[in-house]
């Protein structure tokens, strides 16, 4: 299923090919599950810019069916995952072996492929993006969405205290957060500082971009991080440094998956603490919706809508 031009769902077309034989370190998966996310309308729109036809998707789960010369770490039959690229959505697909991650045992592909990009982006962001000790306080935006309802459990197994925002009271309530609250962005912040003595959060977790820029800014206690990382609502305008200053000396990062993923230590090291928090029941794959490879179309225009809840998954 590819882009053959930007614009809405309608764009998205099917395509017949011959994945091929995979070549020297190389590994060719029959896929059984693929990933939903929100970077996919970015690459689909246009928002990202990327070669058109456009191939969308970048995770997916199935087994290894061909190996390539030099391929140590893989045989066939093996349950595997990727979260490297474009190409996602696809029967098929040839992958370095080194951006393949060995599924762990009791994870099922459909599981891993609904939280691979998820899952990784929460550990990241709880992990890497700032050192978080307990007691200190996290404010989540889209808290019951794909991103959002892996890192609130995430962070709470810290330690850390979670502020959960979502768009809606039915949304909220499945939320178990310390604080879970809903609605419009006019007022949030007074409300956070409400419920933390006036002073604001160390942290905000972004991911819905233009519409909750100022919000979060204005949540944030002095000298804390604001975390941008999605545009669900739209690209963040211009910042001003100033505004920085004046709302107490802030911090701002705009990080991205596979700037912490770019080795293949860092993606095995990744993977492991993110299948070990499924293992373990921190995190749970919540599977809301299940689309047809076919219907990516149908899937891209309930993401958009936000007519979907926890992961999307789409299914050869």
């Amino acid at each position: 299923m590819v882009a053959r031009s930007h614009g809405g769902p309608d764009v998205i077309a099917r395509e017949n090919f011959d994945p091929g034989v995979p070549g020297e370190g190389e590994v060719l998966v029959a896929q059984d599950a693929i990933g939903l996310n929100f970077i996919d309308t970015y690459y689909r729109t246009g928002l990202y810019p990327a070669p058109l036809p456009t191939p969308l998707g970048s995770e997916g789960a199935g087994h290894v069916v061909a190996v390539g010369p030099a391929v140590t770490g893989f045989a066939v039959g093996d349950k595997v995952g990727c979260v490297s690229g474009l190409g996602a959505y696809a029967t098929h697909r040839i992958v370095a072996a080194d951006r393949l991650v060995r599924i762990a045992d009791g994870v099922s592909t459909q599981e891993a492929a609904a939280m691979m990009l998820k899952g990784m982006t929460a550990c990241y962001l709880a992990e890497d993006t700032a050192t978080l000790r307990p007691g200190q306080v996290a404010l989540v935006h889209a808290a019951a969405g794909g991103v959002g309802s892996v890192l609130v459990p995430w962070l709470r197994d810290k330690g850390v205290i979670v502020i959960a925002h979502c768009g809606s009271a039915e949304k909220a309530s499945r939320v178990d957060a310390d604080h879970s609250l809903h609605g419009s962005f006019d007022g949030l912040a007074e409300t956070v500082r409400g419920l933390t003595g006036g002073r604001g959060v160390d942290i905000v977790y972004d991911g819905v971009g233009k519409d909750s820029w100022s919000a979060s800014l204005a949540s944030l206690k002095r000298r804390g991080l604001m975390v941008s990382f999605g545009n669900a609502s739209g690209a963040v305008p211009p910042v001003s440094l100033l505004d920085l200053s004046k709302g107490g000396s802030l911090f701002v990062t705009r990080p991205t998956l596979f700037d912490y993923i770019a080795t293949a230590d860092e993606l095995a090291h990744t993977a492991d603490r993110l299948f070990d928090r499924m293992q373990r029941g921190v995190v749970k794959a919540v599977i809301g919706q299940r689309f047809a490879l076919s219907d990516a179309a149908q899937a891209h225009r309930a993401l958009e809508a936000r007519a979907t809840t926890g992961a999307t998954v789409l299914v050869v």
